[in-house]
């Protein structure tokens, strides 16, 4: 039996209690983050915290811990499960009240919770490359806000497990925004696209990390918009996130991207990239 995180302890995973009114289980009323663990160490987290506080304060939602008290909590669960390499998640609901749309009153406490799973890095994906389809983004207008709401998201990626995809990569009309749990890029003529930064998509931790990598490697960026017609002309597209982390897209609803080979461009950031990670990995040995 693992731990878990329950408020301010770490308890077994069977004393946790959840209250069948908590907003987060009726109402989807919380937010999360998703942290990835490298050889026992969380990476990124105080980005990851950042955002967990930022999304908390646009539901007007107060998270009664300060920051480093948070950051504590999460080693220590970390440690107690000796979690090696994994996720950990995180998340917290405006608490338990009786059902009613409108917030309850300041006298609710509210309920963070959070668990780790022991799960390997993405090594084949991101030596061989994925395939992706098109699913129109129906999702609501503030999707910088990582909610606990994802419906929208649970169906886009079901659309693309039974077309026999890794990912869908979700559009506005024509315009690119963002895969159902991933950024999306682009790169042509030795330019690196990604959508700006605004309400229609999550401003992705490995997101940031790679600008990071691109500036590093000497690779221009441009954060506009792109069309489903464009990303098809791309001459390398990949997808991002903490657990699928720099992930090439070769075929998107049977279109090969650069023929399925993928592109120098990525492999470079792929490399940049494990230098941002805590060590006792291997590099991905890049062919």
């Amino acid at each position: 039996m693992g731990y878990s995180l329950w408020n301010d302890k770490i308890v077994k995973d069977d004393e946790i209690v959840i209250d069948k009114e908590d907003r987060g289980y009726q109402f989807g009323d919380g937010v999360y983050e998703v942290i990835k663990v490298y050889n026992g160490e969380m990476f990124t987290a105080k980005e990851h915290i950042d955002r967990f506080y930022e999304s908390a304060e646009k539901i007007h939602l107060t998270i009664p811990y300060t920051k480093d008290k948070l950051h504590m909590l999460l080693h220590e669960l970390v440690e107690a499960n000796e979690l090696n390499t994994g996720n950990l998640y995180f998340q917290i609901t405006r608490g338990t009240a009786s059902r009613i749309h409108h917030f309850p009153g300041d006298t609710v406490l509210p309920v963070l919770t959070g668990n780790v799973k022991e799960s390997p890095r993405p090594l084949e994906n991101k030596e061989k490359g994925v395939k992706a389809t098109f699913v129109e983004d129906i999702r609501w207008l503030r999707c910088d806000i990582k909610s606990l709401n994802l419906l929208g998201a649970v169906l886009a990626k079901q659309q693309a497990q039974e077309k026999g995809c890794y990912e869908a990569i979700l559009h506005r009309g024509e315009i690119i925004t963002e895969g159902s749990s991933t950024n999306v890029f682009g790169i042509k003529d030795g330019i690196l696209y990604t959508h700006p930064i605004d309400n229609f998509i999550l401003n992705g931790i490995t997101r940031r990390v790679i600008l990071t990598c691109a500036k590093e490697i000497h690779l221009p960026v441009k954060e506009e918009t792109f069309t489903k017609a464009e990303i098809l002309q791309m001459d390398e597209v990949f997808v991002s996130s903490t657990t699928s982390e720099i992930t090439p897209v070769i075929d998107i609803d049977g279109v090969k991207i650069n023929h399925a080979v993928i592109g120098e461009w990525t492999r470079k950031l792929q490399t940049q990239f494990e230098t941002k990670i805590p060590n006792d990995f291997q590099v991905l040995d890049i062919i």
